[in-house]
């Protein structure tokens, strides 16, 4: 039963997701914000709705250990599933507001979060002062996107129109908006409940059902997002989307999870050790490889998709006691990690000469 319930709770999420971002899309657009402030924030917030509705459930449910491990896992999977697949699929170009600004904010975001996490929570202080780096965050994507609405209203306007088009009733936005956000709250109810369940069964602790079955159903929006972009040739979006949506992440879901809480949020040793300072990695590896002629090319998707598989075994040795864990470990720092390095260094030093011929 508790499967069934965990199923259904995915389902009610991503349509929950789904109707708010619609209803508030078309809201925004009724009130005149402009359609690139509406893809900057609604819709690329939207999709992290699921990670929101979930850790602030956790958190209310004294499950602070699941909330965190949520967000964690969330944004692990996020660049090296989400995005490896879709380079994959297509080679992904980066557009230079992407490298010069959003990149380094997600990096900048993580590694902020990895050192508020060291002593093993984040306390309530730590929680607010992400709430109020999000007022901030948002506040300037605002005026950006004011000030470059006419140079970008026509590539904004494709991302949104979907969302916008026609001529809906306000109430019928407004609607959209709230059986979205009950949804949102009946499916994470359910999610958080038969995920527990589930872990008590096989004797997992909390946290590793957040960073695996969680993890992976709050970001099946991500998913479908930045797949269905990249088929479609829209390659920034399906990039910044993901960038997007783990700064929201790291903002929002952990920020006001945390106040919800009333105590903030909590972490095992293995978070702290292990999986924060993964998650930390994964975005400084967006840097070089990103800066590499602004393009994600399909080997560098490859290294992302298959560094995610890697994470998982880890996962999974870890929770069964597997003896093959030290072998893996061994031959991740003797021979994965001297690999991502190398791959790192090519692209780097090829992106190096194609510039130097471009200027000779």
């Amino acid at each position: 039963m508790d499967y069934l319930l965990l199923v259904l709770g995915l389902m009610l999420l991503i349509a929950g997701a789904d109707g708010l971002v619609k209803g508030a899309a078309r809201l925004a657009a009724k009130v005149g914000i402009p359609s690139l402030v509406i893809g900057l924030t609604v819709v690329a917030f939207g999709t992290s709705a699921p990670e929101l509705a979930v850790s602030i459930n956790s958190a209310v449910s004294n499950k602070t250990e699941l909330a965190t491990a949520n967000v964690v896992g969330s944004n692990i999977f996020n660049v090296l599933f989400i995005l490896g697949l879709a380079a994959v699929i297509t080679p992904l170009t980066i557009s230079k507001q992407l490298i010069r600004q959003d990149v380094p904010i997600m990096v900048g975001l993580s590694a902020l979060v990895f050192y508020m996490a060291t002593d093993g929570r984040l306390s309530l202080l730590d929680c607010g002062i992400l709430v109020a780096l999000l007022v901030v965050y948002t506040a300037f994507l605002f005026v950006q996107g004011k000030r470059s609405e006419t140079e970008a209203a026509e590539a904004s306007d494709d991302d949104v129109a979907s969302l916008t088009q026609g001529h809906q009733p306000v109430w019928q936005s407004a609607l959209w908006l709230v059986v979205g956000l009950i949804l949102l709250i009946a499916g994470a109810n359910l999610l958080v409940s038969s995920a527990v369940n589930i872990a008590r069964a096989f004797g997992v602790s909390e946290a590793m059902i957040g960073l695996t079955i969680l993890a992976i159903g709050t970001s099946l929006p991500e998913v479908v997002t930045s797949i269905v972009a990249s088929f479609k040739g829209q390659r920034d979006i399906a990039v910044g989307n993901v960038v997007g949506s783990n700064t929201f992440n790291l903002l929002a879901v952990l920020g006001i999870s945390g106040l919800f809480s009333g105590e903030g949020l909590v972490g095992n040793q293995q978070l702290v050790s292990q999986d924060f300072p993964i998650m930390l990695g994964v975005a400084l590896l967006c840097l070089p490889l990103m800066l590499t002629g602004a393009i994600v090319s399909r080997l560098e998707g490859g290294l992302f998709f298959g560094l995610y598989f890697l994470y998982s075994a880890f996962l999974i040795g870890d929770v069964s006691d597997a003896g093959w864990l030290p072998t893996l470990s061994m031959v991740t720092w003797n021979v994965v990690f001297p690999i991502v390095l190398s791959i790192i260094v090519i692209s780097l030093l090829k992106d190096w000469w194609r510039q130097k011929q471009k200027r000779s």
